[in-house]
């Protein structure tokens, strides 16, 4: 039996009361403190540390990801949770700010504005294919909207439905075992039932992590509702990477070697895969990559419906007129009955071919392919990068000590990078997001619909999050965070009539 035929489809009744059930909770849950909500999200991730074995098995059954990498994604999953317990232990997410009257204010008189932030509602998570802990039922969406005091309906990924009701079970139980009300979390299976939701009111913001066709559509239901709603979907990047000659000829083994594992790791099958290579025409380091790429084992695709997808794009890079494979990988039968696969490399021929052919060669291929070109000049570079549509990352190997004209040479690029990307990474890989809060993972259109958010790291809360400002309110009428005695102990910054703003 496959993992398709074992996923249960939610029907349209199933959807309502679910629907129901999350916006029945929306106000009891917005309105805990959020010391209270930390300790609920605490707990969550306690029961999914206590059940990690049997989660992990279940994962590398459906998905067949190895263990050391599920144990990792486990792992990486419940310090998201307690990341955000943190954050809301701080409280200083929720940016409370309070101007008091100011009769001479140098405007004219001021009234009293308390503003902070509100959870936005409901919120529907499409889990991904790709990682079946970090980015799926108990993922980071869920986790940040779960913080935000967001009640949270996710829509499964076929590709592990076993992994995702066991995981479902222990969310919930946990947040039931916690006070949480009913409708705080919950899941549904199936494309119908994700679409039913989405155009559902009930529902005021959803997440999705997946391919750029499938967010696309996502997004435009989204945007097209009566009452539109932000959707926050991360769906394809290209990861460019650029080399100088200084970085070639200090380490080029180990660019070789770090690009190598960094393309093929989880065969391929990562947002943030550097899919295209920039080397100076004046290295050796294709010969090194052939070598390398021909040593690197098969490995097993997440589904099948990828793999089909993978093997399509393949062959259309292989098709392009100039193009040639450096390494042609092939597909090896599995006991799943989904392929696994040996990479590809590719080389464009030249920057210019590159370029001629940016709308085949600059697209993501989501599996384990890349393609390198070589350049003669930064002009090369800059026509490259000014060419890549939004990416989640732009990584530069440059010197370890780059002297003046290379660092003239990189601002440069820098500045273009920082156009094109949401993180710039220096002489490491783009492969393995940390999750803190510095991290930004997100970038212009297509790596994302909404640039100026990330969803990874503790800045995640603030999609579900929206501002609300108290003019001349009585205390007793105000929120808890606003009131003067401030009860719930936040963090906030007050600005006294006359003084400069500062901390209370």
């Amino acid at each position: 039996m496959s993992t398709l035929d074992r996923e249960i489809v939610a029907t349209t009744e199933d959807v309502d009361r679910r629907l129901a059930a999350a916006a029945g909770a929306a106000d009891e849950w917005g309105q805990w403190k959020p010391r209270r909500r930390a300790d609920a999200l605490s707990a969550v991730a306690d029961a999914l540390d206590a059940r990690s074995a049997e989660l992990v098995a279940a994962a590398m059954q459906e998905t067949g990801l190895a263990e050391a990498r599920l144990v990792g994604e486990m792992k990486r999953t419940t310090v998201q949770l307690r990341m955000f317990a943190d954050l809301l232990r701080d409280g200083s997410y929720l940016r409370v700010v309070i101007d008091r009257h100011d009769p001479e204010f140098v405007l004219g008189p001021r009234p009293d504005l308390r503003r902070w932030l509100i959870p936005v509602g409901p919120v529907l998570v499409f889990a991904a294919s790709n990682f079946p802990f970090a980015f799926s039922v108990a993922g980071g969406d869920t986790a940040s909207a779960l913080a935000a005091g967001c009640p949270v309906l996710v829509k499964t990924h076929p590709g592990h439905p076993e992994t995702s009701r066991r995981t479902a079970e222990i969310v919930r139980s946990a947040l039931a075992g916690n006070g949480a009300p009913e409708g705080t979390f919950d899941v549904i299976a199936g494309k119908e039932a994700g679409v039913q939701a989405l155009r559902d009111p009930r529902v005021s913001a959803a997440a999705f992590t997946g391919s750029v066709a499938g967010g696309r559509a996502l997004f435009d239901i989204a945007a097209s509702r009566p009452t539109p709603i932000p959707f926050y979907g991360e769906l394809g990047s290209i990861n460019p990477t650029v080399v100088t000659l200084e970085a070639t000829r200090e380490r080029g083994a180990q660019i070789a070697e770090g690009f190598v594992g960094s393309f093929t790791l989880g065969a391929g099958q990562f947002c943030t895969k550097p899919g295209v290579l920039l080397l100076p025409n004046d290295t050796d380091i294709p010969d090194q990559l052939i070598k390398l790429v021909a040593d690197v084992p098969p490995a097993r695709l997440l589904t099948a419906a990828i793999a089909e997808r993978y093997q399509e794009r393949t062959d259309q890079l292989a098709q392009v007129p100039g193009v040639r494979a450096l390494v042609t990988g092939g597909q090896v039968a599995h006991p799943s009955g989904v392929p696994a696969v040996t990479p590809t490399l590719f080389h464009a021929g030249s920057v210019q071919n590159l370029y001629r052919h940016r709308d085949v060669l600059l697209e993501e291929n989501f599996g384990p392919s890349a393609v390198l070109a070589q350049y003669d000049s930064d002009d090369d570079i800059v026509r490259i990068l000014t060419a890549v549509e939004g990416t989640l990352t732009v990584t530069v190997h440059t010197s370890e000590t780059p002297g003046p004209a290379e660092q003239d040479r990189l601002t440069r690029l820098l500045d273009l990078a920082a156009k094109r990307s949401g993180r710039i990474v220096f002489n490491q890989w783009p492969t393995g997001v940390s999750v803190t809060p510095a991290q930004q993972h997100g970038g212009p259109y297509p790596a994302t619909t909404a640039v100026s958010h990330t969803s990874v790291g503790t800045a995640a809360v603030e999609r579900f999050l929206r501002p609300v400002t108290y003019q001349n309110a009585p205390d007793d009428l105000l929120p808890p965070a606003l009131r003067e005695d401030n009860p719930w102990r936040l963090p906030r910054t007050v600005n006294e009539p006359g003084q400069a703003q500062r901390w209370h």
